[in-house]
């Protein structure tokens, strides 16, 4: 059995590679993820390395095993699983789910986790928007862009976030936004890519950490 930190590490290696597109990663950008210093992510790596669930190399780039993959596989759907227990069955908000999930990801019991999934009616996506592997280790990705990627003049949808800490979240709900909110960008400034933007006839001015942190899709449907 793994430990929670073992855990911990494989599903951020696996929400790297499926942010970035790569299998691979480095060193610092995991340590920067799991707010750790790059030496203790080495010494995990070697660890992890040793119970062939990563690949890796010292200075090299790491990535997961087949093993290590479905490990982390199932680590991340109990954990979007239980965020969206919480969101729907618990009137948990969107911003108080990510740290209890964090804590019950790692039961042990997929007869549980099974049950779970079936209750909410197999969903796909979770409260932030992120993708739920189902049963077989599925993952349903789609073509997505960051706000700041958008053209002034255009609209588009937001379908999830970058960022889910608790202060952002509790911003993005202040500025008027949700998972499914329709903005449409209304100028960009060359200087420091600051965007106006309007939400339900609202103007509202943005910075650019803010639209790099909010993932959308350009094709709404009515």
């Amino acid at each position: 059995m793994l430990s929670f930190t073992e855990e911990n590490y494989l599903k951020a290696l696996l929400k790297v590679s499926l942010e970035s597109g790569h299998p691979e990663a480095g060193t610092n950008e995991l340590a920067h993820i799991l707010n750790v210093k790059p030496a203790t992510v080495t010494d995990m790596l070697k660890k992890l390395k040793e119970k062939k669930l990563v690949n890796y190399e010292r200075y090299g780039k790491i990535s997961l095993t087949r093993d290590g993959k479905k490990r982390a596989v199932e680590v991340l759907r109990k954990h979007r699983l239980w965020e969206t227990f919480l969101y729907q069955k618990l009137s948990f908000t969107w911003d108080e789910v990510h740290e209890v999930a964090e804590q019950l990801e790692h039961i042990q019991s997929a007869k549980l986790i099974d049950r779970i999934d079936e209750l909410l009616g197999f969903p796909e996506f979770d409260p932030h928007g992120d993708a739920i592997p189902n049963a077989k280790g599925e993952i349903k990705l789609r073509i997505q862009k960051t706000l700041d990627e958008i053209e002034p003049g255009k609209s588009c949808k937001m379908v999830a976030v970058k960022d889910n800490s608790t202060p952002f979240l509790q911003y993005v709900v202040k500025v008027g936004l949700g998972i499914s909110s329709k903005i449409k960008v209304i100028s960009k400034q060359p200087y420091d890519a600051m965007l106006i933007i309007e939400i339900k006839g609202k103007k509202h001015t943005v910075s650019q950490k803010f639209t790099q942190n909010i993932f959308v899709v350009t094709e709404i449907k009515s």
